[in-house]
């Protein structure tokens, strides 16, 4: 077990952590709402979203943009109100996912690409591109249920976990266009079977939330092996923290971003971890800082 404090317990499933200002902001999936937590431990509810909160990001005058997730909608927080940002269920079959919103205020989401929870086959999904007048448009196809991203600090990479093909994907970005798609980090083949227990039972590493740091390493989650790993660029793993629950998402932050906050939670059923609210988020000091967006 890896030397860790709590930053926030009793939690149900703290899911994208974001670090701004001075607090972490993070979704918490069956209380419907998106918290915040300081670093004295004070915990604030900013958003209540009934359709349950996925991916967060910032505009660049500060304002919060965040993923609706079964209505399939971006949404964003304008003073005490929450208006709808950009409406993607029309071209979005399933649940929306992680989201990370670049410095022009460019919001890039991912979806599922399948019913998970209602035992569907495995499917790939699209990355959407939200721009900040709301308009949007599909940059990325043929993803393996694209999750964590993030982008580089000189604004001209985005790199994306593909939860279920073992990899981490990287695209050149330029003016919010995707090119140059390539395997970023490799950790295995890509599973070929399209039943979702299966494949999560026996991927090697299933990158869900992803974080940038200053040498250019990405810390990331992997829950099935109830996980973070620090990963160099091609997939050598340079540091490992494992839990006894599963590590679904991380985020640099903290003074200097130099700690590594991991969001952990005994289980992904809905049903479960309401009544149990056994979840949390943990910390941990790092040597390397972090660095880009989020």
């Amino acid at each position: 077990m890896p030397e860790f404090t709590h930053t926030v317990r009793s939690l149900t499933y703290p899911e994208c952590p974001r670090w701004r200002g001075d607090r972490l902001y993070f979704s918490d999936f069956f209380t419907n709402r998106i918290l915040s937590v300081s670093l004295s431990g004070e915990v604030r509810c900013e958003v209540v979203v009934p359709n349950q909160p996925g991916g967060l990001g910032f505009l660049p005058d500060g304002r919060l943009l965040f993923v609706s997730v079964k209505d399939r909608r971006i949404m964003r927080r304008d003073g005490a109100e929450s208006v709808v940002h950009a409406d993607l269920s029309e071209v979005v079959p399933h649940h929306l996912n992680d989201m990370v919103v670049d410095a022009e205020g460019r919001a890039y989401v991912g979806n599922m690409g399948f019913d998970l929870r209602g035992g569907r086959p495995v499917a790939p999904a699209d990355l959407w591109r939200v721009d900040p007048d709301g308009t949007f448009e599909r940059v990325a196809e043929d993803l393996a249920f694209p999750n964590g991203s993030v982008i580089t600090p000189d604004g001209r990479t985005l790199i994306v976990g593909e939860s279920f093909a073992n990899r981490l994907t990287a695209f050149d970005l330029e003016d919010g266009r995707l090119s140059g798609r390539r395997t970023w980090a490799r950790f295995g083949e890509p599973p070929t079977t399209t039943d979702a227990g299966e494949l999560i039972s026996t991927v090697d590493v299933s990158a869900d939330g992803i974080a940038l740091d200053a040498e250019g390493a990405i810390w990331v989650t992997d829950p099935p092996h109830r996980r973070v790993l620090r990963v160099a660029e091609g997939g050598e793993i340079l540091a490992e923290h494992v839990f006894d629950q599963g590590a679904y998402a991380c985020a640099l932050g903290g003074p200097g971003r130099s700690t590594l906050y991991v969001c952990l939670a005994p289980t992904w059923d809905a049903t479960e971890a309401a009544a149990l609210s056994g979840a949390s988020i943990v910390q941990i000091p790092v040597d390397v800082p972090g660095a880009g967006i989020p």
